[in-house]
């Protein structure tokens, strides 16, 4: 380990930072503009470093400050503008491609509240048959969206819209995904400060109880989805069951969810009237 990334851990660990470590390799690697997961074995210019470690002492998104972050298959650009994508969202795309064992069979792919477009985009690499559109009432985040659409060759694939959940729509979707905001409104000040001074409100803020992005998108999902279509919504903490009672109240069948790698309810899978589901939870991946 070279001295800049001895003296770069030392600092992140009394700042109380995970992984310091793994965290001050990054950050050399960065400095010294080697690809992610490159071994950085110079010593970086101190001019370079100091700013970018400087700002991971103030809690900045290590992901903000690399610009970077992977998802599924994907390496994706990020910005203030947008959640960071994470691998509890993945869980969404596992749902979707147990909900549709042929891939052939999805065509048309919806993403409500897109973000830098990382769901739409890794399903757009699972479904080949499909096409995509992605919503954002964010300007810059959709803008974000089709640079990354662009950088994963999946450009004439989507479509990255502004609007209002699917204000800007019209037609029927055979998949539609959704990471809604979510967090309890008194709840976000008391995150981590990595979040709840550097992530936007708009991507985080549910309202009183959480719930106020689900009333508008499972209302939504009623004109979206298609004959045998699946939606796909993220859900936080402990929020299975009251979604779930909003869902039937709009005339869907009890959901299917599925838990992320801790265990957690995160994805809500909903169809249509009559579908046969079971409201249990799948295990998470392995």
């Amino acid at each position: 380990m070279s001295q800049a990334m001895r003296a770069a851990a030392a600092a992140l660990r009394e700042a109380g930072i995970d992984n310091p470590s793994f965290e001050a390799r990054l950050l050399v690697a960065h400095a010294l503009g080697l690809k992610r997961g490159a071994i950085a074995t110079a010593e970086p210019d101190p001019a370079t470093l100091a700013p970018l470690l400087s700002r991971r002492l103030a809690r900045e998104p290590m992901a903000l400050i690399l610009g970077r972050q992977g998802f599924w298959t994907l390496d994706l650009a990020v910005s203030p503008a947008t959640l960071i994508p994470r691998a509890d969202s993945e869980t969404l795309i596992e749902a979707a491609l147990a909900a549709f064992p042929d891939r052939s069979a999805v065509h048309r792919i919806l993403d409500l509240g897109t973000g830098t477009g990382c769901l739409l985009l890794a399903a757009l690499t699972e479904f080949p048959a499909s096409f995509g559109v992605g919503v954002d009432l964010v300007p810059a985040a959709a803008a974000l969206a089709r640079q990354n659409a662009a950088a994963c060759g999946l450009a004439d694939r989507a479509a990255l819209l502004c609007g209002a959940w699917d204000a800007p729509l019209g037609g029927r979707f055979d998949l539609v995904l959704c990471n809604p905001p979510y967090i309890r409104r008194a709840d976000i000040a008391g995150l981590m400060p990595e979040v709840a001074e550097y992530e936007p409100a708009t991507a985080l803020d549910g309202g009183a109880d959480g719930l106020d992005a689900y009333r508008t998108v499972i209302g939504a999902l009623r004109r979206r989805l298609s004959p045998g279509g699946v939606a796909v919504l993220e859900l936080g903490v402990g929020q299975a069951e009251p979604v779930a009672a909003l869902a039937a109240a709009a005339g869907f069948a009890p959901p299917t969810l599925r838990a992320d790698l801790g265990g957690i309810a995160r994805a809500m899978v909903l169809r249509g009237r009559g579908a046969e589901k079971t409201f249990g939870v799948d295990p998470p991946r392995g």
